[in-house]
């Protein structure tokens, strides 16, 4: 079973200027001559960790790690402003065209996933090859399996403390009212709010794993990362409905590698398999005991395990 690579330290960093005062963090690891990959982070509004670096063969590739628009070490750090699905892939041309590089590998998972295949369908010339991991296709079914009616059933005692903060008619649109809360005035209400909504989200993630702490703790960045996360599905990413989907026939040349977790309550394995018959030509993989993030021996064997595939093709 592989595992992954020791860990790295980034050989440069930078901080992009896309417009806007945005500024995006960038950091390069590995091989500078390497097969160049870059890593997108989930969310919407979290941020590369130092592990996402040890998925790459630090021989074989020159990875690219960003904090995308207002997550982790970008500044403005939170801003909403300018702030969309659209800047976002406008960031990672930015990113290529700076960096020099006419064509990268593509690591994706969850909303990282989704902005993968949005951005291989804008620049299919760009993209050597796709990696997916528990994919996100950022539908009205998507959101609502995660706020209404799917990972509730699955948690209904997590699911009642969340939906108890919401009057009866703020529970018709869950994701709405939250996005009014952690904007609002109100700092107090903010944190009650952005609190409530990690509990739950943490839950579903998670699942039995996650152990809520006694107190009224929030962690460090879950504010902001609550206010990017909910300005995302409050404005339904930025998508036509079942865009994503609509749209891989524009990539079906590109070989892609689909991982997901058959205990993903997240994003439920359907996700995987429609993604996999709109691009025949990719590969799906669906791991028994996994969920949705990147951890445990399973989930980490086949994502090396795909990223060594793709650069055997590359490579030949």
């Amino acid at each position: 079973m592989k595992s992954l690579y020791p860990p790295i330290e980034p050989y440069s960093v930078h901080h992009v200027g896309v417009g806007n005062g945005h500024a995006v963090y960038v950091e390069e690891c590995g091989n500078p001559e390497g097969i160049p990959a870059v890593f997108l982070h989930g969310g919407p509004g979290s941020g590369c960790r130092s592990h996402h670096r040890s998925f790459f063969d630090p021989e074989r590739y020159r990875a690219i790690l960003v904090d995308q628009r207002g997550c982790g070490r970008s500044t403005p750090h939170g801003r909403l402003r300018n702030n969309t699905t659209r800047h976002l892939l406008g960031d990672l041309e930015s990113i290529r065209a700076c960096l020099n590089i006419p064509k990268w590998l593509i690591f994706g998972g969850s909303w990282g996933a989704a902005l993968a295949l949005l951005y291989a369908q804008a620049h299919p010339e760009r993209v050597s090859g796709l990696v997916l991991r528990g994919s996100f296709l950022a539908r009205k079914r998507d959101v609502d399996w995660f706020v209404r009616d799917g990972a509730s059933r699955f948690y209904p005692e997590d699911w009642q403390r969340f939906i108890d903060n919401f009057s009866p008619k703020e529970r018709t649109n869950p994701v709405g009212a939250a996005r009014r809360r952690v904007n609002g005035a109100d700092e107090l209400e903010q944190r009650r709010m952005a609190r409530a909504w990690w509990l739950w989200s943490t839950r579903v993630t998670l699942g039995d794993a996650f152990n809520p702490p006694d107190d009224e703790s929030l962690p460090v960045d879950a504010l902001s990362q609550c206010r990017i996360e909910l300005h995302y599905a409050a404005a339904r990413y930025f998508l036509r409905e079942g865009q994503i989907l609509e749209d891989c026939p524009k990539i079906a040349h590109i070989p892609a590698i689909i991982v997901h977790g058959r205990q993903d309550r997240v994003c439920p394995p359907e996700a995987a398999w429609l993604l996999h018959r709109a691009l025949p030509r990719s590969e799906l993989k669906i791991l028994p005991n996994s969920g949705h993030i990147a951890q445990g021996e399973e989930m980490i064997d086949a994502l090396v395990t795909a990223l060594e595939t793709l650069t055997g093709r590359l490579s030949a």
